[in-house]
């Protein structure tokens, strides 16, 4: 007799939980706003510093309540070792509680509590990297150096990440002393707005510097450019998919 094992794919937005009421796993389909609500905060949980299986388990917790760590691993599909591993990070980083009872079992830290945890212990690394700034500024200057003479030569960089491109538009404005030339794409300009950058180009504009701003036209780029006051904003209905946001000054 040959036996044959069946491949049964798990449908995409499903959900697995324990009922400890019933003692059985339950399968719920996941609501696509609630998906994309999901992957804005996974999204965020990671940006302040969670890997992603720390990510997966603090959630469930959060949303699902208390739980052995083998009905998380089962839950997650995660090996049991790296369970009790993640557990016990999560655990010193005040993110999730033990519960004193047989069978241990782990609860999460309240979701917003959480968040300032996180966001607190961000802060306090860049301000102690602050605090060694000027001293490391010291060490390089100090360190010997071979006297070359400096050739001018053109450059360029590639950047990837919003925040990246953002501080890099940053730095480029304050530069400007009489023109700034930009095209922001319907990509880019939701996070350029809401990162302050459009902002930023709307005080450069009070300041003196005369500021020239295209974008496509559509219904997202026009409800972002209405909350701005950039006297010289200007739509360009021509097609605009593939020309990337560009700023010149």
């Amino acid at each position: 007799m040959v036996c044959m094992e069946l491949s049964v794919e798990k449908p995409e937005g499903i959900v697995k939980f324990y009922d400890e009421s019933s003692g059985v796993w339950k399968f719920v389909k996941a609501d696509r706003g609630i998906s994309k609500s999901l992957e804005i905060i996974e999204k965020t949980l990671r940006n302040l510093g969670l890997s992603k299986n720390e990510v997966r388990v603090y959630l469930y917790l959060a949303r699902t309540g208390e739980h052995k760590a083998s009905e998380i691993s089962e839950a997650l599909s995660l090996h049991r070792t790296e369970t009790y591993r993640i557990l016990r990070d999560l655990e010193k980083r005040g993110l999730v509680s033990s519960v004193f009872e047989k069978p241990l079992k782990f609860i999460a830290t309240p979701f917003d509590r959480a968040l300032d945890v996180l966001i607190e212990t961000k802060r306090m690394k860049l301000n102690l990297l602050e605090k060694k700034k000027t001293k490391l500024i010291e060490l390089w200057l100090s360190l010997p150096r071979t006297e070359v003479e400096q050739e001018r030569k053109e450059v360029f960089q590639i950047l990837e990440g919003d925040e990246q491109i953002t501080l890099k538009a940053d730095d480029i404005i304050s530069k400007a002393e009489k023109e700034i030339l930009a095209f922001v794409s319907e990509f880019d300009i939701a996070n350029f707005y809401h990162s302050g950058f459009l902002d930023r180009l709307e005080q450069a504009s009070k300041g003196g510097v005369t500021v020239k701003l295209l974008t496509g036209y559509s219904p997202k780029t026009c409800f972002f450019l209405e909350q701005t006051k950039i006297r010289h904003s200007r739509y360009i209905s021509s097609i605009t998919e593939n020309l990337p946001t560009f700023i010149i000054v």
